[in-house]
């Protein structure tokens, strides 16, 4: 079996005095999709932020790539080869689509090149002298996506997609991912729309309470539904 890319041990995260993750583990193999399922507030976005470094008061093991990441400060972070889109997609609103795209600084070998991204995002081909204010909200989240490719990240944190989108946009954003991981990207997604993250993923860790219940392979759904439900409240 593959080393996992990344490995999560003890993690525990913190807002303040809050204790918000309590010994988290995770492994995520190269070129997987990955996602975190659970009900809203039980830490699945704190497991992003703490692994990429926006949670500076954190413990336990961050080991990426054969590296510990845990004392390695967020501006460093990407360089090490790990890239986070929020749920809030964080785009320059003033700046055009190519000026967005030529903005974040290429870290590592492998990055898209632009008319590579036009190819996978033929939508931010067509808008790329709009500014970010004139983006339809699938627009957006695919150009904080394209802008994570620029940088030759090994690791994408997704952080719910689809919130939002037309379904129509869901399946594109579906369909990118997959053709992402054929590329080799390895993705960590924490999606509630599960019916999207069934589709992509190979694996889930189900949370709650700050903590990783169970992980099983996109195999085992059908017979976890029942476990799923339960927890999820669906």
């Amino acid at each position: 079996m593959a080393e996992p890319l990344l490995r999560v041990r003890g993690l525990n995260a913190w807002y303040g005095e809050s204790h918000a993750l309590h010994g988290v583990d995770l492994d995520i193999l190269p070129g997987e999709t990955v996602t975190l399922v659970g009900r809203n507030g039980v830490g699945k976005t704190t497991t992003l932020r703490a692994i990429m470094g926006i949670i500076p008061r954190r413990t336990g093991e961050i080991r990426f790539d054969g590296r510990d990441m845990i004392r390695v400060p967020l501006h460093r972070t990407a360089h090490h080869g790990i890239g986070f889109v929020p749920e809030e997609r964080a785009i320059f609103s003033s700046l055009t689509v190519e000026e967005n795209l030529l903005l974040p600084p290429v870290v590592a070998p492998g990055g898209m090149e632009i008319a590579e991204i036009y190819r996978l995002f033929p939508n931010l081909e067509e808008r790329r002298a709009s500014p970010g204010t004139k983006l339809s909200g699938g627009e957006q989240q695919m150009l904080a996506i394209a802008r994570i490719l620029r940088s030759g990240v090994k690791l994408m944190l997704l952080d719910e997609p689809t919130e939002g989108l037309a379904p129509v946009i869901v399946q594109r954003i579906g369909e990118i991912l997959t053709t992402l991981k054929a590329r080799g990207m390895t993705v960590l997604l924490v999606e509630q729309n599960f019916r999207f993250a069934a589709k992509v993923a190979d694996r889930f860790y189900l949370m709650d309470h700050g903590q990783v219940l169970d992980g099983f392979p996109v195999s085992e759904l059908p017979a976890r539904m029942a476990q799923l439900t339960e927890t999820l409240g669906v």
